[in-house]
């Protein structure tokens, strides 16, 4: 039987209610997805995965997932054999929107998929990010040091040029966008409009199903960043054989000190159930400098987002 590829894809942005529409989906009569995230169309990019990159001896190791790379592409396509038979295929790959390698990638292997993008205010998408790499320990400093630091931060909030490239590649009526504020108001009617969509039948949303991500933050910020700071090599071990194609940074050993880390030592420090505040001042910024950088994306969707999303101009 010939290997099959997603018929739709998720992707992106990060913290903007992808997982949550993931976990629904799945439980679609004919939807089949794996269930975590495959990256499979920008695994090689620095930008949106720094964690995917070594240095051994002065070399920079990284992978190769050209569509030349038989044994890379035979992983990616073993994520949906066990789907073969269901009408519909997806991937939930949050990094894609920001990549600017993955969407003409996507266009060669797969030329007729339907893609699908969920926004946030980008201020809140960008600090809920931040939030994630702190209890991830994939950061070690504040937000506002972070935002220079950490290029995703800021990129994965500055939607309009990626969702025009896209659209250019696709067309617009293979591209659909779903506010996550909308989603939260309205899961069912958002949830019809993606099941329309993607041509199938539509799907009652569990309201008793815990489909939300349900997450603590650190009681100290600073404590945390120290842990992190400690904790900063056992974390580059989490990436270290994405798509199980690579040897040697797998072993028993780490994983079982990475288990410990983020199962045992890590969840000590995450008591609290809501972040700190971001800083007014960063927050004025950020509002003004992110409306700048979608400047017309309210024109693109044919809605004002000033309307919900607290101080956005674009």
């Amino acid at each position: 039987m010939a290997d099959r590829y997603p018929d739709f894809i998720i992707g992106g942005a990060p913290k903007c209610g992808t997982t949550s529409l993931h976990f629904i989906l799945d439980q679609h009569p004919n939807i089949g997805l794996p269930e975590d995230e495959i990256h499979y169309f920008d695994a090689d990019d620095p930008i949106t995965h720094p964690d995917f990159f070594f240095e051994k001896s002065g070399e920079l190791i990284h992978y190769d997932n050209s569509l030349e790379n038989a044994e890379f592409l035979s992983a990616y396509a073993a994520r949906f054999a066990p789907f073969s038979e269901l009408p519909l295929i997806g991937e939930d790959s949050t990094t894609y929107l920001f990549s600017q390698v993955a969407p003409q990638r996507i266009k060669a292997l797969l030329p007729n998929a339907r893609l699908i993008f969920m926004l946030r205010d980008p201020v809140k998408r960008a600090y809920s990010q931040y939030w994630h790499l702190v209890k991830s320990g994939r950061v070690t400093c504040r937000f506002e040091r972070a935002i220079r630091e950490q290029r995703s931060l800021v990129l994965g909030s500055t939607y309009l040029p990626h969702l025009k490239t896209y659209i250019e590649l696709f067309g617009a009526d293979r591209v659909k966008t779903v506010l996550f504020e909308d989603f939260i108001n309205d899961n069912q009617s958002t949830l019809d409009s993606v099941t329309d969509f993607l041509g199938t039948d539509r799907m009652q949303v569990d309201e008793s199903a815990s489909w939300f991500n349900k997450t603590k933050y650190p009681t100290n910020l600073s404590g945390q960043l120290a842990l992190n700071q400690i904790g900063r090599h056992v974390v580059k071990w989490r990436y270290g054989d994405h798509l199980e194609t690579r040897a040697g940074f797998g072993s028993k050993l780490r994983k079982k000190i990475h288990y410990n880390w983020f199962h045992r030592i890590n969840p000590l420090f995450l008591k609290a159930d809501r972040p700190q505040p971001i800083q007014e001042s960063t927050r004025t910024y950020l509002a003004d400098h992110l409306s700048q950088r979608n400047q017309g994306l309210s024109e693109l969707l044919q809605r004002d987002l000033s309307e919900v999303w607290k101080d956005f101009t674009g």
